[in-house]
């Protein structure tokens, strides 16, 4: 049995968009574009794939006049996800993007000017309902408190955040969401820690510059999914040197690890061992492809021995126990048929297509949630049908 989840930690609920950020919300994906924002077109593009792949919230740099001008335009052919204005040091960026229509600032009040200058940023960001996000990185952190700490610390980082939320909550601004990011996992994890019990601000995390899509990825998922595991985070964005949408995949996949939030297939496979009878890995790699389209959220195990793959398959809303140059499918626990192992794949994408109709013409107080280990263990064994 599993350790019993740990509650989530209690934040104010932040509207951005159609969506809340906080309170018991579900835990929002987003990413952020990697073209030129003064290439419409191109970002557009970008935009698009990164919402196919579940992408929530889409964040912007907004370097100068010529991309804030060009958020407008952007923002009239994407009306299907909210966007997100990344800027720095110019507070006239930052009115131009709330004229623009965006959804959320990503800034920091303190580095934008003079008071009167993030006064007039926050008093149009409160007339446009518009929140903003105090963003702390560990490698732009203000010289005095790199003077004072002597390096970027978790206690730098946490002192950086609460002196911009100072300044908003000087003005009356209080619709905030506050990140702490660090290249350096254990770093940004006592950073959040630090500061969660001091502020119920909901926490946008991330392991910041995390690396290239392998190493980068590891590095997320050990340290947004420490985080996420304690309760704490309410929105998150996997920063990967590649494409944004593999971004939001990745997201997903640690959202899924943690039980957390499911979209799409999660394929079980087993690593294989000498017990393996059939080609596994093409099998896992076809059925990757075929299943990439699905946002249901489904368990799909593909087992290559008798061992643990009759369980396995058992236990997934879907699954497939090889051996001997066959497989035997199971449905909702249930072994369905036994196929030849050429006909594997086809037989099970045929099975996930049915099962998908189904889950679609079902309502949804009546569709299937993810399993857990405790409903896993209760299906019952199904005897293979030829």
């Amino acid at each position: 049995m599993l350790e019993k989840e740990r509650p989530r930690r209690k934040t104010r609920p932040v509207t951005v968009g159609p969506f809340t950020i906080g309170g018991t919300a579900p835990v929002v994906v987003q990413s952020m574009t990697k073209t030129d924002t003064r290439d419409v077109g191109a970002t557009v593009a970008q935009i698009e794939e990164m919402v196919a792949t579940g992408c929530e919230l889409v964040r912007l740099a907004v370097p100068d006049q010529a991309a804030a001008r060009a958020l407008g335009e952007i923002a009239k052919r994407v009306p299907q996800v909210p966007l997100v204005a990344d800027i720095h040091f110019q507070h006239r960026l930052a009115l131009m993007a709330l004229e623009a229509g965006i959804a959320k600032l990503r800034l920091n009040p303190g580095n934008i000017g003079s008071p009167e200058k993030v006064r007039e940023v926050v008093r149009k960001a409160q007339a446009c309902g518009v929140p903003i996000r105090i963003g702390v990185n560990a490698g732009s952190l203000e010289r005095r408190l790199v003077e004072k700490y002597g390096y970027p610390t978790a206690e730098a980082m946490v002192e950086s955040a609460l002196d911009h939320i100072r300044i908003l909550e000087e003005l009356d601004f209080r619709d905030i969401i506050v990140s702490l990011k660090a290249s350096h996992v254990q770093l940004t994890v006592e950073a959040y820690r630090l500061l969660a019990p001091q502020v119920d601000y909901p926490f946008h995390l991330g392991i910041t510059e995390a690396g290239s899509a392998f190493a980068g990825s590891i590095k997320s998922a050990v340290g947004l999914g420490m985080l996420l595991a304690e309760g704490i985070g309410d929105t998150i964005r996997v920063s990967l040197a590649t494409q944004p949408a593999e971004e939001v995949r990745v997201a997903y996949e640690i959202l899924k690890a943690l039980d957390i939030r499911g979209r799409g297939v999660n394929v079980i496979a087993c690593p294989t061992c000498g017990r393996l009878e059939v080609d596994l890995f093409k099998m896992v790699e076809e059925i990757e492809k075929h299943t990439a389209h699905i946002d249901e959220s489904l368990n799909l195990a593909v087992m290559g021995c008798a061992v643990n793959g009759p369980g396995e398959a058992r236990t997934a809303h879907l699954g497939v126990a090889c051996g001997r140059g066959n497989g035997v499918i199971y449905r909702d626990g249930v072994a369905v048929r036994r196929v030849p192992e050429s006909q594997i794949v086809p037989a099970l994408v045929q099975e996930l297509e049915s099962y998908v109709e189904q889950l679609r013409g079902s309502t949804s107080a009546h569709r299937p949630e993810r399993k857990t280990r405790d409903q896993m263990a209760a299906v019952p064994a199904g005897e293979p049908t030829d």
